[in-house]
């Protein structure tokens, strides 16, 4: 009874710096609308209640399925110039890169959404590309891909840790601590996180895998709210004090105010 008592008190509320508020939003895939929107909402918020520092934190997967990447890019990148950001790389920045470097792997990226991002940018493939197109359109690609753009992807981070909170894309490998973990699983793990109950040190932030809304668990938050197919991008905001979650899901707004504990 003691020793449950004591574990219980040295629970602590997780919380990042004093000044701090982080806007950790989810994966966009396409959906330049739907980010216009959201910036729109944090700019609103930032007005009427200023931080000291606010951190915007962007998990990845920012192309591919949507019907705007490129818009997408432009909209981030214009963000960046006027704000801390933070961008993460996501299994679907690590697909366009290897059609970059690999043609021949269109075959899985277009079923992953890759034609609507090879659409955003003017590229037209044929119906079934052969290996010969293939290489024609990466090409294409690579030559009507602004410079920024390019530039974007070589920048995007594995990951980013802010007090007790560490934001991925797709979730961290259990029994792995955090600064050794691989970038993999940082992309693309999905069940051995999702259905770990592992406390892994810090409260995991990520998305990745798409539910019907904003997921808390004790170890993990899911911000993946699908938006290319529900039209719901969702914004978590952490603040510095008492660690205040506002979620922010369009098509039917959600507001939630919950602490967590290490």
């Amino acid at each position: 009874m003691w020793n449950a008592l004591s574990s219980k008190r040295r629970r602590r509320l997780a919380q990042v710096p004093q000044g701090v508020r982080v806007y950790a939003v989810g994966d966009v895939h396409g959906r330049a609308d739907l980010l216009v929107q959201l910036l729109s909402k944090i700019d609103a918020d930032l007005e009427a209640h200023p931080a000291p520092r606010a951190i915007h934190v962007f998990v990845g997967d920012y192309i591919d399925r949507g019907s705007d990447s490129r818009g997408v890019l432009d909209l981030l990148i214009a963000r960046s110039q006027r704000h801390e950001t933070i961008f993460l790389k996501g299994n679907h920045e690590v697909l366009v890169e290897e059609f970059l470097r690999n043609p021949q792997s269109l075959a899985t990226w277009r079923h992953l959404g890759g034609i609507e991002t090879l659409l955003s940018y003017g590229v037209r493939p044929s119906v079934n590309p052969d290996a010969a197109e293939q290489t024609i359109l990466a090409e294409r690609l690579a030559d009507v891909m602004p410079p920024a753009h390019r530039q974007f992807f070589g920048n995007l981070k594995r990951s980013f840790s802010c007090g007790d909170f560490f934001f991925v894309h797709a979730g961290v490998r259990p029994g792995v601590p955090l600064p050794q973990q691989r970038d993999e699983d940082l992309f693309w793990i999905r069940n051995e996180f999702l259905d770990s109950k592992e406390k892994f040190g810090k409260i995991i932030v990520h998305g990745h895998s798409p539910v019907a809304d904003v997921d808390f668990h004790a170890n993990r938050i899911n911000i993946d709210t699908g938006a290319y197919a529900t039209g719901r991008l969702s914004c978590l905001r952490i603040e510095s004090d008492q660690t205040m979650f506002n979620v922010h899901c369009f098509g039917g707004a959600h507001v939630e105010a919950r602490r967590l504990y290490l």
